[in-house]
């Protein structure tokens, strides 16, 4: 059985919490769990201690037995010290959309014939003299 340390979300419409649970991987992501190892409320201010709760005891014996984390969860586990910090490496995340993009080419290009023109009549006065 695959198992997943990941978060269920709980709470109301605009207002998440979530449980982080110990659940197989092919159950759904508010569904049953075999058991709940703490919370995180992300409507907290980020120095709350009341933000991220867990039961690191429990969490490290799900971790020995085989249980993945998510990316969410490895990252709380990294912060609280648990996990050894993973190198991760996202080219793309800085670079501009589709969109933008083509407005940059299109801003390029006008540019460029901005400074033709603005050549143009130079490059004539110089031709006449």
């Amino acid at each position: 059985m695959a198992m997943k340390i990941r978060l269920a979300r709980g709470g109301s419409k605009k207002r998440p919490f979530y449980r982080i649970v110990a659940a197989d991987s092919r159950m759904p992501r508010d569904g049953r769990f075999i058991e709940k190892l703490g919370t995180y409320n992300p409507l907290l201010p980020k120095d709350s201690e009341e933000r991220v709760k867990m039961n690191m005891e429990r969490i490290q014996y799900w971790l020995d037995q085989g249980a993945q984390p998510t990316d969410r969860i490895a990252r709380m586990l990294e912060a609280a010290g648990t996990l050894n910090k993973a190198e991760r490496n996202n080219p793309n995340k800085g670079t501009p959309g589709k969109k933008a993009q083509e407005r940059a080419e299109e801003k390029a290009a006008k540019v460029a014939e901005a400074a033709e023109a603005a050549a143009a009549p130079a490059e004539e006065a110089a031709a006449e003299e």
